[in-house]
């Protein structure tokens, strides 16, 4: 018997290949994982090797999408479980901790699952707002989506679960996002209904350096930056920001720091932007709290309402 058995997930014909016997798979050292894959009992399974068994569990042609399809881009958020697979035909296989859609037609696919757009799309249909915003934002910054290729599937495919969904939260991606955090802080300055600041603009206000900031109200000399624990972790980041404060200052820029924890009030955020604004001549409506913003934390579905196409499976 190979010793490769013990690298982690493996089906009964890969065992057979290693020398691995039926019988050897009844004993001490080896354990069923789903239906039909094994795992020697010494292997410590990891994230990878979890998503590696249920490939082996399902059919070849189950593809992943959904979360689990963006975690697979490197995308930290979204839970881990269950993963989420689609076939386009009637199969009946239950696996622990997988869901496994099916669909009348599968959307674009590669060798890591369905495109990225409808992976994105398929997520829509279960995510909140707030979420969509955030994952949207990540996969286009970090050039994994492209807007006009998820308009174009959405519209193709109405009736697709999500479809609908993801054309509702599209005006409100924005590529230029540098993390969620700032996706986050963007989300509950509009929603309260304040103006939609532009996303890491250049100020303009030195010949000699060029500043961005992280939302930016431009005609009220405002900018709102999100301060991560890089800036007060890493003493450089430390000292550049002091300058950077400093000359935003000397040119009459106002600014509001929000780091993680004033975030987790984020009415709080709002108000405190909102004074800044008006300080600089702002005279618009004021922030509210009501059906709008509460949509931001609830699901996406329920913000889209009645639609034309019944929902259906991704």
């Amino acid at each position: 018997m190979s010793d490769d058995v013990i690298l982690g997930p493996f089906t009964r014909a890969q065992g057979k290949a290693m020398g691995v016997t039926s019988r050897m798979l009844q004993g001490p050292r080896f354990e069923r994982l789903h239906p039909r894959v094994w795992k020697s009992t010494d292997h410590e399974m990891t994230d990878e090797d979890w998503l590696l068994a249920a490939r082996l569990a399902l059919p070849k042609d189950a593809h992943l999408t959904g979360i689990t399809r963006l975690q697979q881009l490197g995308l930290h958020y979204g839970p881990r479980r269950p993963f989420r697979f689609v076939v386009d035909r009637d199969v009946h296989r239950v696996v622990t901790q997988v869901f496994l859609h099916r669909t009348k037609k599968l959307p674009p696919v590669d060798e890591d699952g369905v495109c990225v757009e409808a992976a994105f799309i398929s997520y829509c249909s279960l995510s909140r707002v707030i979420d969509a915003m955030k994952v949207g934002d990540w996969l286009l910054h970090n050039g994994h989506m492209d807007l006009r290729r998820l308009e174009a599937l959405a519209v193709a495919e109405p009736w697709r679960a999500g479809a609908q969904e993801a054309m509702w939260i599209l005006p409100h991606l924005d590529p230029r996002s540098r993390s969620m955090k700032e996706t986050e802080l963007r989300a509950i300055l509009t929603f309260a209904g304040l103006p939609r600041p532009e996303c890491n603009a250049e100020l303009g206000i030195s010949e000699a350096q060029r500043l961005f900031g992280d939302l930016v109200y431009r005609e009220w000399r405002t900018i709102v930056e999100y301060e991560g624990e890089q800036h007060q972790d890493d003493r450089a980041q430390y000292s550049s920001d002091i300058d950077r404060y400093e000359l935003l200052r000397d040119h009459d820029r106002s600014y509001v720091l929000v780091t993680k924890e004033r975030l987790a009030n984020p009415r709080a955020v709002v108000l405190q932007v909102d004074r800044t604004l008006r300080r600089n001549g702002y005279d618009g409506p004021a922030p509210v709290f009501g059906e709008r913003w509460k949509q931001l934390f609830g699901s996406l579905s329920i913000a889209v309402g009645p639609r034309e196409y019944p929902r259906a499976a991704g």
